[in-house]
């Protein structure tokens, strides 16, 4: 199966796509547009395999234009509108499109840059019909597109940059349809299904899971402009939202306000599950997240390289609070440095396969070499098997924490934060010293009335005195990624300017 319209397959009047300010596309819309859209570009000179870069919002527009440049046989490379003018030329001279789609009068930094680069700008928007425009002009509805190849490259992401700067993530065809079949059998997504948008269409979070999955599933999906907590149990209520895949500062925002909101409690209202992804969950979370909504919590495990979903709890049976679930229709194993695989219960880097892995980064052989190994796609995360094959994620490898040999996990350190009452957020991450080497450290977000003494007291009955971090920051906010997620080498920097070591 191909992005060329046929994983939107569902009966014509069937609502495919929803704006909460009022526009409805139709899949026998969504259809049309998309093969207008695919023989406007070829008319205009873009030809298999060329990259056609995109700085949208979320909204219908930015699933149009995506499923209009991969049936078109080109490759959809969407960026963050937030990027600074020096931020697009990054990405822009990396990807290298013969064209921009903006939205009209937006983005001026994207439009500068790709001016810059010598690189044409088109404006593309939809018409009140739904129907595509481009550059302000209606599209025929004459249709005469190459055949789409599995093998074709559709999309064409970047790396959040966790550990370093970011690489190019060719994603094909069949990598993209693998990845939200199997998105859709794991959580027998279905045509009465009703999801939310809430995450970056500009991310592979939110393209394939709330977005692809669902269509191939011929399902709803509603999509704001943004996330706003304020509108969130509303729009639940207004158009029977039954699936909401988010990140974890997601559902941290949605518990501080249940009460302020008068959030439903369970029965009162239509979703039949949360899925959390793109970051780790902390446990203590999850459990707060099922007894105050009364839904489940399902935490996957993903990346980019594997076009989303690599891991998952089960929608029936054991979800595993702080394990990221079993290979959810994906080979997982765990390599020693050798490649070797280990047995369960060994600690190793997780690796894995399948047909929606990427074949390989974008003109970086130095970074193929170290990811591919003997068919396996080594994650760069440490993590643990089980005899049933529940992975548990200790953090990334770059990321642990080197105390005098002691090998730390942030995300350990993090569960033991969390685990205070009065504890919003926290994130862990190693600092220098002349001791040990390395140190560890925490940036925190409290409540009223809570403070680090009292947070460090209770983390150290928690954990051996090692791990126990020597300075905790109180903050009001985190440093996170356009789409929630948090980069520890980030926060390390914000902090580490201010930090006091630890007395010898």
């Amino acid at each position: 199966m191909t992005l060329d319209g046929s994983i939107v397959s569902a009966p014509a009047q069937k609502v495919a796509i929803v704006t909460p300010d009022g526009q409805h596309l139709s899949y026998a819309t969504l259809r049309s547009g998309i093969a207008r859209l695919a023989a406007a570009l070829v008319e205009r000179g873009i030809a298999p395999g060329d990259r056609v870069a995109a700085s949208f919002g979320n909204g219908a527009p930015i699933v149009m234009a995506f499923f209009g440049v991969a049936a078109a046989r080109a490759t959809f490379a969407p960026l963050n509108s937030a990027y600074t003018e020096d931020e697009f030329r990054f990405y822009l001279e990396d990807i290298g499109p013969k064209l921009l789609l903006v939205a009209p009068g937006t983005v001026p930094t994207a439009r500068a840059a790709a001016i810059a680069l010598g690189i044409r700008v088109a404006e593309f928007a939809l018409d009140a019909d739904g129907m595509p425009l481009l550059d302000g002009k209606s599209l025929s509805d004459v249709v005469a597109n190459e055949a789409v190849s599995d093998t074709d490259v559709a999309l064409f992401l970047h790396t959040s940059g966790t550990t370093s700067r970011p690489k190019g993530v060719p994603l094909t065809h069949r990598n993209l349809t693998t990845s939200a079949l199997n998105i859709a059998k794991w959580y027998e997504l279905g045509p009465g299904d009703v999801s939310l948008c809430v995450m970056p269409l500009f991310h592979v979070h939110g393209l394939l899971f709330s977005t692809l999955a669902t269509l191939a599933a011929a399902a709803t999906v509603i999509i704001p402009e943004k996330f706003s907590a304020s509108s969130f149990w509303p729009t639940i209520a207004t158009f029977g939202v039954t699936v909401v895949s988010a990140v974890p500062t997601i559902y941290r925002t949605l518990l501080l306000r249940a009460e302020d909101d008068h959030a439903p409690k369970a029965g009162a209202h239509s979703v039949r599950f949360f899925r959390s992804s793109s970051a780790a969950l902390p446990a203590v979370e999850m459990q707060r997240l099922e007894a105050r909504f009364g839904v489940p919590v399902i935490e996957a495990y993903s990346m980019t390289e594997a076009a989303h979903q690599m891991c998952a709890n089960p929608l029936r049976g054991e979800r595993r609070a702080g394990s990221v679930g079993v290979g959810a229709f994906v080979g997982v194993t765990i390599l020693d440095e050798s490649g070797t695989e280990r047995e369960p219960g060994e600690v190793g880097e997780v690796a894995v396969r399948g047909a929606n892995v990427t074949s390989g980064y974008h003109n970086n052989d130095a970074a193929n070499a170290a990811a591919f190994t003997n068919g396996w796609f080594r994650t760069g995360d440490f993590g643990v098997l089980d005899e049933r094959g529940y992975l548990t994620l200790v953090g990334r490898l770059k990321e642990l924490i080197n105390r005098g040999g002691e090998k730390i996990s942030p995300v350990e350190v993090d569960e033991a934060l969390l685990s205070h009452d009065g504890v919003i957020e926290a994130v862990a991450f190693g600092v220098p010293d002349e001791k040990y080497g390395e140190a560890v450290a925490a940036a925190v977000v409290l409540k009223p009335g809570t403070t680090v003494e009292e947070v460090r007291a209770h983390v150290a009955t928690r954990l051996a005195a090692f791990k126990v971090p020597t300075v905790i920051h109180s903050t009001d906010a985190i440093p996170k990624t356009a789409t929630g997620k948090v980069q520890r080498r980030f926060v390390a920097a914000a902090f580490l300017p201010a930090q006091t070591q630890a007395p010898a």
